[in-house]
């Protein structure tokens, strides 16, 4: 936890900054810990466990700004340490872009608790984590005698923050995460190894799914033996939950004010324009309770609210810092998003799939990229070929491309399945007439 001599700390530091010649200042501490067993065919193969503690603090002066951490947490070593970063700062370039939020813009400390962090946390026995993953790994191992290893992990960790500034903002935030995961590599034709993997996460232990996630690995990746190319040609497309935010992340990238302040997104001056498909609804949901994501604030203590991104298909907003803000004179908006929430359909991927009569299920992305300026992409694939409604062929070695609003405006249906072991609640998703390249 943030104690209160932390607190004191960090208000201490701001402080002596402005008494030193900062016009401003804002001060971040962090603390937090993490433990994590890996375990490769039923044995430990490492174990870490580690505690941090640092301070950030952003100065701004004569028009200057510069940005330093330390995890020396000393009054006296702070001192020169701080005295030392305003004297680096007045060697940069002046930027007169780089400001504190106007106050009015700031979380002042409305709502009560969104639940992120497990009260139970520290008593979590390291035999009990420990034997999490051994349970993980025994669902693969020795359960196909074509399976070249197995492999798991245990993951957690809790963090806190808290952040000052000097003009007027304070606030601080608790959070705890569970992971465990799961991969196997099988013996397939010739030189083929195939790999899969399969996870779990949530902010409780409680509510951690632990079992069946090394026998859904193992299912995963048998399921890819025989993988090879099928003809080129375009195919309806389904990509599963586990894959499909990698699609939309071209899109919300395109709308940060970084990339709209320095004229690199194809969603240049489309605010408010019908950009992709009219059945294509999402909005940032920021103050959803115990949900991944959730805050109040961003990292510059900007409130957050409910935030329409897309409605059926209009782009609604740029998310906009301050910095990009005042380049471009406009109204700040908020940093990035916090959760976004798709409109839903009514089926689940296996449902999407037995509404296909031709088309390609893309279980997975191996490399590619996605051009900032154009939104053209070309991604490499693995999945499954899909027929009548089922899964048949397995895939692999086969490219994707396109642009990515001809491909959003050719979104047919999207399911009803997200993850909420994310922040970014996207589901299964089926586009029409995407091209694949095979043979």
């Amino acid at each position: 936890m943030i104690t209160n001599d932390n607190k004191k700390l960090a208000q201490w530091a701001m402080e002596f900054a402005l008494k030193n010649g900062c016009q401003a200042s804002r001060v971040t501490i962090y603390n937090g810990t993490n433990s994590s067993f890996e375990i490769r065919d039923m044995k430990i193969d490492r174990l870490t466990q580690a505690s941090e503690s640092s301070l950030v603090i952003h100065l701004f002066v004569d028009g200057r700004y510069g940005s330093f951490s330390t995890n020396r947490l000393d009054k006296g070593e702070l001192e020169k340490f701080i005295r030392n970063g305003i004297d680096s700062t007045r060697y940069l370039a002046e930027d007169k872009a780089r400001t504190l939020p106007d106050p009015a813009l700031y979380y002042k400390g409305e709502g009560s608790g969104l639940g992120l962090y497990d009260s139970r946390f520290d008593s979590i026995q390291p035999d009990d984590k420990k034997d999490l993953a051994m349970n993980v790994c025994g669902e693969i191992m020795d359960k196909d005698p074509r399976i070249i290893s197995s492999t798991s992990s245990y993951g957690d960790e809790k963090s806190f923050s808290y952040m000052v500034a000097s003009n007027g903002f304070e606030g601080e935030n608790a959070t705890s995460a569970y992971t465990l995961v799961a991969s196997a590599s099988i013996r397939g034709e010739g030189d083929a190894h195939p790999e899969s993997y399969w996870y779990e996460s949530s902010l409780f232990y409680d509510s951690l799914i632990k079992d069946g996630i090394g026998a859904k690995a193992l299912e995963r990746v048998i399921r890819k033996l025989g993988q090879k190319k099928v003809a080129s040609g375009k195919y309806t497309m389904v990509v599963d939950n586990m894959n499909s935010s990698r699609l939309l992340s071209p899109i919300i990238s395109a709308i940060y004010g970084s990339s709209i302040q320095q004229k690199n997104s194809f969603l240049l001056d489309k605010l408010n324009q019908k950009v992709i498909g009219d059945n294509i609804t999402i909005i940032d949901e920021p103050h959803i309770q115990k949900a991944r994501g959730a805050r109040y604030f961003d990292g510059e203590g900007v409130a957050t609210k409910r935030l329409p991104v897309f409605e059926n298909g209009v782009l609604k907003t740029y998310y906009i810092d301050i910095y990009n803000a005042n380049k471009l004179a406009t109204a700040p908006t908020i940093s990035g998003p916090s959760i976004l929430t798709m409109q839903m359909g009514n089926r689940d991927v296996e449902g999407l799939i037995a509404s296909v009569n031709k088309g390609i299920l893309v279980t997975g992305f191996n490399g590619g990229n996605s051009n900032s300026s154009t939104g053209d992409f070309s991604y490499g694939v693995e999945g499954f070929v899909i027929e009548n409604g089922k899964l048949t062929q397995p895939i692999s070695e086969m490219n994707i491309t396109g642009n990515m609003l001809t491909l959003w405006s050719n979104l047919i249906e999207a399911g009803n399945d997200f993850r909420d072991l994310s922040s970014w609640r996207i589901p299964s998703l089926a586009f029409e007439g995407v091209d694949f390249s095979g043979i």
